[in-house]
């Protein structure tokens, strides 16, 4: 991975961590900015579109959850991988992360080598053009019932409305939806949404399956317990859920 093509924006208000992480970073050969709080978090990455955003979570003024909240609603910034690098490591804190839209964890205090290697596993799943992604097997559109997907536009429509969704969401609800009654198991999906290199726990599937019935206002995907998730096309009914 040539690093010096990446930028990193570090937030975080503690002056030593900045100083730290971005010494090792830039040593990498990343191209590297700082900030301490997230309304100049917002700014600067709005300018200067970052592969990647170290967001920490306690904040004065406005915190990381939110500033990641307020972030995946610009539209330049979608394609932006947003890891989350706090010593706040409670359950209730990393769910509210990735039900922000954040796509990693990382818990402080870390050694640099260890940061480094998360860092560059992240980067190997950069976002790109979905055409470009797409194995050759794939259709640019999928159609189930009432859901189309467009890959190439990176649209949603369902029942009239259109959509435009975060990139880990979207992937997965394309996943799920490209093959109709077939139960992806947690395993699967991880693999095929997050990636082998990326460490993310079984709730953050469920913080996006979650996200998706409630944006869309979707009731065919469904949960199959101690499994995984499936699209169905037939009817909801209380014995499956």
């Amino acid at each position: 991975m040539e690093a010096e093509k990446y930028c990193i924006l570090i937030v975080d208000d503690e002056p030593d961590v900045l100083e730290f992480l971005g010494y090792n970073l830039r040593k990498e050969g990343f191209v590297v900015y700082s900030c301490s709080n997230g309304k100049e978090a917002i700014s600067i990455a709005t300018e200067k579109k970052p592969d990647l955003i170290l967001l920490d979570v306690m904040m004065p003024e406005m915190d990381g959850i939110e500033t990641c909240r307020i972030l995946r609603q610009i539209e330049s910034l979608q394609h932006t991988l947003i890891a989350f690098l706090t010593a706040r490591n409670e359950d209730y804190s990393q769910i509210a992360g990735f039900d922000a839209g954040g796509d990693d964890y990382i818990a402080k205090p870390i050694k640099p080598r260890v940061l480094i290697s998360r860092i560059k596993a992240l980067l190997k799943r950069k976002i790109t053009p979905l055409s470009s992604e797409r194995k050759k097997d794939e259709q640019p559109i999928i159609q189930a019932g009432d859901l189309i997907i467009d890959r190439d536009q990176y649209k949603i429509r369902y029942r009239d409305n259109e959509f435009r969704l975060p990139r880990k969401e979207f992937e997965l609800l394309a996943l799920l939806a490209s093959r109709p009654g077939k139960v992806f198991t947690r395993n699967e999906i991880l693999s095929a949404v997050w990636g082998e290199d990326v460490f993310v726990g079984d709730r953050t599937i469920d913080v996006h399956i979650r996200k998706l019935r409630e944006k869309l206002q979707l009731s065919q995907i469904r949960t199959i317990k101690g499994v995984g998730y499936m699209f169905s096309l037939l009817p909801e009914d209380e014995n499956n859920p």
